[in-house]
């Protein structure tokens, strides 16, 4: 099936699966999974690989799990169940999500994750506002044959990618929340020290292995993109030995904070 008409049938089953149309969409990275119980009323609920397209997540940290969840008068999937590039799927696998979300009438998507951080003036546990991506996995969810009719062509202006509007009224409730520059890379590995000196003097904060292709995907269908990263760990030569473990660690230690941030996020959308 073509991705995007499988993304199409996806987005008509959480419709109807989970009691209508959306309003906005949350993606949860590592070490999130907790912040969605303190988002808002959940309404219903449905294992990810129960609905087309979508796989069951191998990676610890990562839920299975797609709520509707009503918070600050909106409607919000909040999607746990999020798969990556280095499991071995390809980009419109990866995407999948996301497109349906969008399908299932999301106007705006907040992609979160977990990143490595290589700005010495934030402290682990600290939420950041994505204001800018580098892409270096080397793909692009589109890639391949052109969009069916009815979607915009493949070349997508990203140059505000992030929402500067998003940004901007967080920002004006909150002050102390930080914006930063995420460099997507394929992983599974982390990074060496000399990489992350690279990636830092290309104007990076921020380093992970995720969010990127989504966020691409979420814009090339129109609708609105905001990013949290979770200043998980100190990058490669930066600090201690990286592990996963310490990514989840953070994000549990940290729940109130993300929590707050992202019900900021979703109060301004």
């Amino acid at each position: 099936m073509n991705p995007f008409e499988r993304a199409q049938r996806a987005g008509a089953e959480l419709i109807e699966r989970l009691g209508g149309e959306f309003d906005a969409a949350v993606v949860l990275g590592s070490g999130w999974a907790e912040v969605a119980e303190s988002l808002g009323t959940v309404t219903g609920q449905v294992a990810a690989e129960a609905i087309t397209g979508f796989h069951p997540p191998s990676v610890p940290g990562h839920g299975g799990t797609l709520r509707a969840v009503t918070a600050a008068g909106r409607r919000v999937l909040v999607m746990a169940g999020r798969v990556h590039l280095y499991e071995g799927h390809p980009p419109a696998d990866v995407v999948h999500g996301v497109r349906a979300a969008v399908a299932a009438g999301c106007s705006t998507v907040v992609l979160t994750n977990a990143a490595g951080c290589m700005n010495p003036a934030w402290d682990v546990g600290q939420p950041v506002l994505i204001s800018d991506h580098i892409n270096l996995t080397g793909q692009s969810p589109l890639f391949g044959p052109s969009p069916p009719e009815g979607y915009a062509i493949r070349f997508t202006d990203l140059t505000d990618l992030y929402s500067s509007r998003i940004r901007q009224a967080v920002r004006r409730i909150d002050p102390s929340v930080s914006e930063g520059v995420y460099a997507g890379l394929v992983g599974p590995h982390f990074e060496t020290p000399a990489e992350i000196t690279m990636l830092a003097r290309m104007g990076a904060d921020l380093v992970g292995m995720s969010t990127v292709l989504e966020a691409i995907a979420v814009r090339h269908l129109g609708a609105e993109v905001a990013g949290v990263s979770l200043a998980a760990n100190a990058a490669a030569g930066m600090g201690a030995p990286l592990d996963h473990q310490e990514v989840l660690d953070a994000g549990h230690a940290a729940q109130s904070r993300v929590a707050g941030v992202l019900s900021t996020v979703i109060g301004v959308l």
